[in-house]
């Protein structure tokens, strides 16, 4: 198993979802409110989870960019979660990086000053344990 693969079923195992059953309506995206600040959309992170393109999605910065809010996995028809898959993708991230958590003053440097506030509290209480 190459170290994509092993990323990508993470992601799965994290998130408690199933990417496969995605259709590809973009009813996720057309309800999120980050949606122009992102470089990968919610319904694409779908796609990159499904083709183990992990590297692209550790590296884009719209896996900071996601509020959290989970207008996506209220809006999903199929049950696909995609802002579950992109909170497991950060914690992926953050394990990777040598933790399973994160302090209250590392999170400010993942940030940018006009991101709104909801993403930080929403950061902290998923990376504080």
């Amino acid at each position: 198993m190459t170290k994509a693969e092993k990323q990508a079923e993470k992601i799965r195992e994290i998130s408690g979802t199933d990417p496969y059953r995605c259709m590809k309506c973009g009813k996720c995206s057309a309800s999120c409110p980050s949606f122009d600040e992102m470089d990968i959309k919610p319904h694409q992170f779908v796609s990159y989870v499904l083709n183990e393109n992990i590297e692209a999605l550790a590296e884009s910065a719209s896996l900071w960019k996601c509020l959290s809010c989970f207008a996506c996995v209220e809006r999903c028809p199929r049950d696909v979660k995609p802002g579950k898959l992109i909170d497991a993708a950060r914690q992926l991230v953050v394990r990777e990086k040598g933790g399973n958590y994160l302090k209250a003053d590392e999170i400010p440097e993942l940030l940018d000053e006009e991101l709104p506030q909801q993403l930080l509290v929403s950061a902290f209480r998923r990376y504080r344990r």
